[in-house]
């Protein structure tokens, strides 16, 4: 991690789970940090959290990343008072769980997703990816995907993903074309996709009652330790697709 002392990390959906879990880590690894996320209170909470001395490198910043407009703000203000982007952790993402997708009147349903897992996704990594190319700098964009960009298990009649596996599968088409875009354009920039198994955060639902059933959980450490890891190879080494899961999943 030598080679990102003092460089600039962005990172979405940093209010909790994974997202804080990874912004909190950079920042102790010597990196500075601009946190990404609607829930500016909760941001500050997770700054508050830091040991003194390292909260001058910690960047609360409110942003809806489905608003195209607010990115374009934001990395703009990278730009303009931290030198621009060199890593961007795309973590922001949301699932819908329960609601069918061939239920009716389920449109917002399928907005929030797509906006989130897709659009938004897009919207980052553009604007990160012409800042580190811009500025010549051989960054790295990591994007949160899921185990369900991979693969769509039959689940029981009373339960769905809605559209939340097909966003995900989005996201592992986008990254290699993110991959082959990146060489075409003569740069160096690495572009990995994190796809984790079930994690344990707030946005799952009735955590405990799980656990009790035996469905086994990752923890958010773990994979702000997998992007840590991906982070850390050699400049000529490029982690493209990795699969998280804790032991006993059947996903």
């Amino acid at each position: 991690m030598d080679r990102w002392q003092n460089k600039v990390a962005v990172v979405t959906g940093a209010s909790s789970g994974i997202g804080a879990a990874v912004a909190q880590d950079l920042v102790k690894a010597g990196l500075i940090v601009v946190a990404l996320a609607r829930r500016e209170e909760r941001l500050r909470e997770n700054k508050g959290k830091l040991e003194v001395p390292l909260r001058a490198r910690y960047h609360p910043i409110k942003c809806d990343v489905t608003k195209d407009a607010e990115v374009k703000a934001v990395f703009s203000w990278v730009e303009n008072n931290l030198g621009g982007v060199d890593i961007l952790v795309n973590n922001a993402g949301i699932a819908r769980l329960g609601v069918q997708l061939s239920d009716p009147d389920n449109t917002q349903v399928i907005d929030d997703v797509v906006d989130t897992n897709i659009k938004a996704t897009a919207y980052c990594v553009r604007e990160a990816f012409n800042s580190m190319k811009t500025r010549n700098f051989d960054g790295h964009i990591i994007i949160v995907n899921s185990v369900l960009g991979h693969k769509n298990p039959m689940l029981p009649q009373s339960y769905s993903f809605n559209i939340y596996p097909a966003s995900k599968f989005a996201v592992t088409a986008m990254v290699e074309t993110y991959r082959q875009e990146f060489v075409n354009a003569g740069t160096k920039v690495k572009i990995t996709s994190i796809s984790p198994g079930i994690v344990e955060t707030e946005a799952i639902p009735d955590v405990e009652a799980q656990k009790k059933a035996g469905t086994p959980f990752l923890e958010v450490e773990d994979i702000s330790n997998a992007i840590l890891y991906v982070l850390g190879t050699p400049p000529h080494v490029q982690v493209h697709e990795l699969i998280i899961k804790p032991i006993g999943e059947r996903l």
